[in-house]
């Protein structure tokens, strides 16, 4: 059987080159030990018998999958819902195919979490990111000593000092939103929150806070949801149900602030008329709403790309700062 009529192997390619089997393997997985002169002649031999290394083969011998898995510990509702988890995944896969890794994407509460541990720790992956990780459940923040793993936002754990993560500036992010609407003369703020058993609902109730401090405003008109559109309209009810006028409204995703338009329109109230609403992530939600939305942008597709980018580079022994730490900006709309 000529060279031509069959798949080229590692011994055709080393046959070409003139090398011996062990040298082809060494280019083939980028071995320091091999001089660049020969290492041009084994990439001409490669190209010109369009030999394919074989993976599993490569995976033997150096012990890596070429696989990075992608935890979504939430239910597959949300996942396919909330056009945040969308970005980063398109962030992440722009940013792999790139490399020579492919992605698992992982919906974790499908599942119970000691199944997914397993499969992290069982030799599948090289290494893990973690998305929308909430406050009670631990089970991705010990894997950082076993597995390289990055998180999207800052976890929270009993242990600090596990994980790095990717995250944005929430508390400067609502902040700038709150006093965006103190400047156009709002006085009478309501904020809907999201859940505090994660960092953004809890940096972002921060940021606006603080923005309510210092310019001398009551805060207590808070209520809470879980960043879609029917918890912002639940919470926009009962915030409208206090009896106390208000004049602006911080919403803390867009999907929630969607949800509060058209409790807003129910009462007989205009936007930005009678309330100002700016809400935060700038997704789908924002450019199609009407008025359409003021919001901050937090980048979710380039989250997505820095925490791959610092994932590759983890498994490849580099040293990362922990933290990674992206700015917000603010886009101005209709709405305030």
């Amino acid at each position: 059987m000529s060279i031509q009529s069959q798949s080229p192997t590692l011994e055709m390619v080393a046959a070409r080159a003139g090398v011996s089997r062990a040298t082809v393997s060494r280019v083939v997985n980028a071995s320091p030990k091999v001089t660049a002169e020969v290492a041009a002649i084994v990439h001409s031999a490669i190209a010109e018998l369009n030999y394919v290394p074989n993976r599993a083969a490569r995976s033997l011998a150096s012990r890596k999958t070429q696989v990075i898995a992608l935890v979504v510990p939430e239910s597959t509702a949300k996942v396919f819902a909330d056009p945040f988890f969308a970005s980063v995944v398109q962030g992440v896969a722009l940013h792999l195919a790139e490399t020579d890794y492919t992605l698992n994407l992982l919906i974790a509460s499908e599942t119970k979490s000691d199944k997914t541990r397993r499969y992290l720790l069982g030799g599948n992956v090289d290494g893990a990111l973690v998305v929308s990780h909430h406050s009670g459940d631990h089970s991705y923040t010990d894997l950082g000593q076993k597995l390289p793993i990055v998180f999207g936002g800052r976890p929270i754990s009993r242990d600090s000092t596990l994980g790095h993560y990717v995250d944005v500036d929430n508390v400067s992010g609502a902040r700038v939103a709150t006093e965006h609407l103190i400047g156009r003369g709002c006085r009478s703020i309501a904020t809907i929150a999201g859940p505090q058993d994660m960092p953004p609902g809890l940096d972002r109730l921060r940021g606006w806070r603080d923005a309510m401090a210092s310019a001398g405003l009551d805060d207590s008109l808070v209520e809470y949801g879980d960043y879609s559109p029917d918890d912002g309209a639940a919470a926009m009810r009962r915030i409208l149900a206090r009896g106390v006028p208000i004049d602006g409204l911080f919403a803390f995703s867009d999907q929630l602030a969607a949800g509060a338009y058209a409790v807003i329109r129910e009462a007989g109230l205009s936007i930005p008329g009678d309330i100002a609403v700016v809400g935060y992530d700038d997704d789908r939600y924002a450019a199609t709403v009407s008025p359409t939305l003021t919001t901050v942008n937090q980048a979710p597709v380039e989250m997505g790309a820095k925490m791959a980018e610092i994932i590759v580079r983890l498994i490849d022994g580099e040293e990362v700062d922990r933290a990674t730490i992206m700015p917000t900006r603010l886009v101005l709309r209709e709405s305030a």
